[in-house]
Formats: C-alpha cells, structure tokens, sequence
C-alpha cells in the first residue's frame, strides 16, 4: 500500500530525512520514534504531499506523492501536530464542510457524519460548538475529519501531544 525508497530532505545544509526506506500493507500500524529535530515530523509532511522531497519516492496505492498529490490527499487522512479548528461552527457542520470538500454525495454525508461521530465518541456533542469541546474532544473531532473521507492511509503527527492520561487512552482505543 504505501512504498518508500531512498526518501531525502535537506534544508540547505541540514539533511532533515536521510535515505528512508520502508514498506506498509493495509491494516499495519507504524510509528516513528525518535528525538525532536530526527525528521519524523518532516517525513510525515512529505507523505501529506505538503513538503516536496529532495529526492527518493513515496507511492501510495501505486501514485506518487509527487506527482499527482490531489489522488494521494483521496487517499489519505493526515492530522497534524497542531491543528486549527473553526470556531462558531458546530460539530456536524464541522464534518459536513470536509466531507463536502472530499466530495462525499450529499445523500450519504449524515450517514458518513454519524458514522465518525459514533467511532470517536462524540455523538453526543454533534450539536455542540467546536470552541466549546475541550481539548481531547477537539482532537478527536480532528481525527473524526481525517476518517470523512474513508482514507487508506491515517497520518496522525502526535496525535496524543498535550493530552492528559485518560484522553490519551481513550485516543488509543
């Protein structure tokens, strides 16, 4: 499903990503582990199709991230480190705004929209407004707008940053 090789990014004098290399089938989970400034924040950018790499490839389902980003974005949910979050919305028009941009049929949008809601566990604030969630609920309302569209591949940069123990376990399940 997704192919990396040799994949590079350099910053002038500073090479950010060296020469990564690694395969993913459906259904694997992998994460990047490592110091801050190691690159895993940058590979995940250039799998995002939001950095252009120096050099090397990156193929999801057979398209490469450089070539032809608008199929890799279809493809893919990505929730990065630091998100923003409309306010004076309310949850479902929160979701209805990405599934309509994901072009989800509007016949099927509140069924989509249900569906994710019931999968992060936030259902019963699908009327609340997105400023008044807390913390945790705003993360998983982001990975709720990662999951509209039905990606193949979930990019989730920190997903746990700043949550507090309870919240990072109920993320986990």
């Amino acid at each position: 499903m997704l192919e990396i090789k040799e994949l590079r990014k350099e910053y002038r004098d500073i090479v950010a990503v060296r020469g990564l290399s690694f395969n993913l089938q459906p259904g694997d989970i992998f994460g990047f582990i490592g110091s801050n400034g190691a690159g895993k924040t940058t590979t995940i950018r250039m799998l995002a199709t939001l950095l252009e790499p120096s050099s090397g490839t990156a193929l999801l389902n057979g398209c490469d991230i450089g070539k032809d980003p608008m199929s890799i974005r279809r493809m893919m949910g990505y929730m990065p480190d630091f998100f923003g979050l409309y306010d004076d919305v309310k949850v479902w028009e929160y979701l209805d705004f990405f599934a309509t941009i994901y072009e989800i049929r509007p016949r099927d949008r509140a069924g989509v929209i249900s569906n994710v809601l019931e999968l992060t566990d936030l259902t019963a604030k699908r009327d609340a407004y997105v400023q008044s969630l807390s913390r945790g609920m705003q993360q998983r309302l982001c990975l709720a707008r990662c999951l509209v569209h039905d990606p193949s591949l979930l990019l989730l940069d920190e997903p746990a940053s700043g949550l507090d123990p309870r919240a990072r376990s109920e993320l986990k399940e």
